[in-house]
């Protein structure tokens, strides 16, 4: 989704100067943007990176309910309290809902933020070794909290973790020690992500229909595909970082 969104705002903004800037967040209220050039939006993991002439990025975030929404430059964007920023050509508006992170950071200084990431998986950078060196650094930390360490490799949430979790057998508190083929779990991982980044919604089974399009992610209570287990849900994290994930027991064995 972060990768689709960063072409479509690419797209639409990249080569074109702005006529209207409108950041909605208190910090950055005062700053305007009108008048210079878009050169560039790109992902890196999670993360949108617009590029503005001037040593100039917007940096954003979607965190869990964030989008980006581009339609045709066509008046002023209502007086909407969810709508965190505004960039706009002459041709396109792109409208910044429940932006989870806005922020404007000099271009030359982009590293503070995004460059402890690790190497992303749609990325130029990628390095499927240092992905599974990192992953392999913390060797009693369990794999399913290492997968979403945006510091070992940046681009798996909730989703990629439990499905790509799910299609290699392996229970989410196994820890990363006792995962034996790592490079072959990340490189699912990444070919999931290769294969859905296109797409509006995200399957992993390959049938796109209304409730078939994933393995276990968001069927808790559901039985299995695979052998009719009920499929469970449950927290796992850092306590103040705790996200959801959703395994089959059976066959997830501890």
């Amino acid at each position: 989704m972060v990768w689709r969104t960063a072409r479509q705002l690419h797209e639409a903004l990249a080569g074109r100067v702005l006529v209207r800037s409108d950041f909605r967040v208190p910090r950055y209220a005062t700053v305007d943007l009108a008048g210079r050039t878009v050169t560039e939006t790109v992902s890196r993991g999670k993360h949108l990176l617009t590029r503005v002439e001037g040593d100039v990025t917007v940096h954003t975030h979607l965190k869990m309910e964030g989008s980006w929404r581009i339609s045709r430059a066509a008046g002023y964007p209502p007086r909407d309290h969810r709508v965190r920023l505004v960039l706009a050509n002459d041709t396109w508006q792109a409208v910044g809902h429940q932006l989870g992170i806005v922020e404007v950071i000099r271009t030359s200084r982009e590293p503070d933020t995004v460059g402890h990431l690790g190497p992303d998986l749609l990325g130029p950078d990628w390095d499927a070794d240092e992905a599974v060196r990192r992953l392999a650094s913390a060797p009693d930390r369990p794999i399913g909290e290492a997968l979403m360490d945006q510091r070992n490799l940046a681009g798996i949430g909730n989703l990629y973790k439990s499905e790509t979790l799910f299609l290699r057998g392996i229970s989410p508190w196994r820890p990363a020690a006792e995962v034996d083929a790592m490079p072959d779990l990340v490189e699912l991982a990444r070919r999931m992500l290769e294969a859905n980044k296109e797409r509006i919604g995200q399957v992993t089974t390959g049938n796109p229909g209304r409730g078939e399009q994933t393995w276990v992610y968001g069927r808790a209570g559901r039985p299995c595909r695979r052998c009719g287990t009920v499929i469970r849900r449950g927290e796992q994290g850092p306590a103040l970082e705790e996200r959801v994930t959703f395994w089959c027991p059976r066959c997830q064995p501890a």
